[in-house]
């Protein structure tokens, strides 16, 4: 079992920038492959970005790619987001999710655990 818990979302102008964290409980974090999520109002939920379980395999979404860096701490369980240049269609809630298949997260944006998200709201 594992346990997600994002922190870092708040309100940001256009431009600027946020981290986000996702701290994972479990001692098998290092075998995860970590994704981020998002979804905004009356809208489906979108992958942005994953990151794969040995550090340096990333990918992301189009939308974000550029401007956005995930990347992870195994020794801290914790996964992070940075987004710079942020702007008003980035508003959303951020929710991060964990599993043991690439695939699962990047090509059908799933996951086996979930965290609860984070609000990040970009104004104009």
């Amino acid at each position: 079992q594992v346990q997600l818990v994002e922190s870092g979302g708040g309100l940001v102008q256009a431009g600027g920038s946020l981290r986000l964290s996702c701290a994972a409980s479990g001692r098998t974090f290092n075998t995860y492959t970590m994704g981020w999520f998002r979804q905004a109002p009356g809208k489906e939920r979108e992958f942005v970005a994953a990151i794969g379980w040995s550090v340096g395999s990333t990918y992301y979404a189009d939308s974000v790619k550029g401007r956005f860096t995930i990347s992870r701490d195994n020794a801290k369980n914790t996964v992070y987001l940075r987004m710079n240049g942020l702007k008003p269609e980035d508003t959303a809630v951020y929710y991060c999710a964990a599993d043991h298949a690439y695939r699962t997260i990047v090509v059908n944006w799933g996951g086996e655990y979930w965290g609860q998200g984070t609000q990040v709201t970009v104004s104009s």
